[in-house]
């Protein structure tokens, strides 16, 4: 009876204490068969006349619980209860092993034997009692400590709760000052403002100066060691050299020349970022002169449609004007304008081709045709210009975005961010006028410009 009380008791203990009734099934099953094992054990024990070595077998079930506690980790935190019944099982097989090999001794001294596994019995119930009492004070521990973490939680989000309330009252009570102030001083403001973006202009030409000195040798140097690899190349294919020879050295050169070409790649691109830094900080002269605009906008056009060209022989766009007759001459400042129009057009056919060779890559060209369009207006006293393209187009975000410094589209390597956001200061600082686009994604790319001008204006 003793085996059956403490092996069920433990297997009971084992599946209370780790709650694998509802946290882990799999396990609640082995535990539960092994409860009924040692209930089909006692059962048989009492039903049948057994031998003594019928309680080798109840050592048996202890031992193989013992080993599954010690061997598996999921039961880590109970082998220091577990342990209680080691002294228990170890008397058992000692009393049963003396009763095999030795009756006479062992029937001499069985009340010793029977005192001593009563005394590991009681032992292992009353240290699992006390465990199980410091478990559940343990529990009422936990608990507690949860409801004071519960509630320092509800706490702390009324008060951040509050705190946020007064932080945006008092953000609202700020933004309504500053914009007061702001008012108040937007002429001194904008002179402070003007004063530090000339600085600023000042400062970002002196360094893109310097910087574009050494640039100017490392391009310069670049291309030179890429003709003086090709040079060496034909003096190798003249030497008396074997073919062998010829053909790794012919290897080492291509592998500097394909180098220097990179250098010279990377270092026209920093040219060119450091050649649109100097555009954009440069102060204009500030010297309008009258006009044609429909001239200059056609001379743009076609400026920035051939530089295209020039790059792939391939491309092919229609160039669409409408112009205005009646506009004549406009004083405005002809270089700013120039690239104000080279860079549109240049972003219009840049937009078109890009989407022609994702139809062509996507095998569903049909019958697309790109088309950049230029329309002017002359109309109350303001002038009117549309650069339209039926490109890529651009979402929300990007339309948010673009007329930001360094903001591009384009693949590295392929724009620099500035043009669009010189362009945009050319217009409204430049001319006084607005610069805005309209655009449906992968439909058109609409930028339109207005200038006002006055009736002294005109040519």
């Amino acid at each position: 009876m003793d085996y059956f009380l403490v092996s069920f008791f433990l297997i009971q203990y084992i599946r209370t204490s780790l709650q694998t009734a509802t946290q882990h099934p799999e396990w609640d099953k082995r535990l539960v068969i092994g409860r009924y094992t040692s209930i089909a054990l006692v059962a048989v024990f009492y039903a049948t006349e057994t031998p003594h070595w019928f309680n080798w077998i109840w050592n048996a079930f202890l031992v193989l619980i013992i080993v599954v506690i010690f061997t598996d980790d999921f039961f880590k935190t109970l082998r220091a209860t577990a342990q209680t019944i080691l002294p228990f099982i170890g008397l058992c097989m000692i009393r049963d092993a003396t009763r095999a090999l030795s009756p006479d001794f062992y029937k001499k001294y069985d009340s010793g034997f029977d005192i001593a596994v009563a005394f590991a019995f009681v032992l292992c119930f009353f240290i699992w009692f006390y465990a199980r009492k410091q478990m559940k004070v343990l529990q009422k521990e936990r608990e507690d400590r949860l409801r004071e973490e519960q509630a320092s939680k509800a706490q702390k989000e009324s008060l951040e709760y509050l705190v946020s309330e007064r932080t945006y009252e008092l953000t609202l009570q700020k933004e309504e000052l500053q914009k007061t102030i702001e008012e108040l001083k937007s002429t001194q403001n904008q002179l402070i403002q003007s004063e530090k973006m000339a600085s600023l202009g000042e400062l970002t030409a002196g360094i893109a100066h310097e910087i574009q000195n050494p640039l100017n040798f490392v391009n310069n140097f670049s291309e030179v060691s890429v003709e003086l690899c090709q040079e060496l190349e034909e003096e190798i294919d003249k030497s008396a050299l074997g073919d062998s020879d010829k053909e790794y050295i012919k290897e080492i050169i291509a592998d500097l020349s394909q180098n220097q070409q990179k250098i010279t790649h990377h270092g026209k691109r920093a040219d060119s970022i450091v050649k649109g830094m100097l555009q954009h900080s440069r102060a204009s002269s500030g010297q309008k002169e009258p006009v044609e605009i429909n001239s200059l906008a056609d001379e743009y056009m076609r400026l920035a449609y051939h530089g295209l060209r020039a790059k792939d022989k391939e491309f092919n766009a229609a160039l669409v004007t409408d112009f205005d007759p009646t506009i004549g001459k406009i004083n405005v400042l002809p270089q700013d304008l120039g690239r104000v129009f080279l860079n549109l057009f240049t972003n219009a056919f840049y937009a078109v081709a890009d989407k022609k060779r994702k139809l062509i890559e996507e095998g569903n060209l049909g019958d697309y045709r790109p088309e950049v369009k230029i329309s002017t207006k002359k109309f109350a006293n303001k002038l009117y210009i549309r650069v339209t393209d039926n490109g890529t187009g651009m979402p929300e975000h990007v339309k948010a975005k673009i007329f930001q410094p360094f903001f591009t589209t384009k693949p590295t390597g392929q724009g620099t961010g500035l043009g669009l956001s010189m362009s945009y200061d050319i217009i409204t600082n430049g001319h006084g006028g607005v610069l805005d686009v309209e655009s449906v994604p992968g439909e058109r790319t609409e930028f339109r410009i207005t200038i006002p001008i006055n009736e002294t204006q005109e040519a």
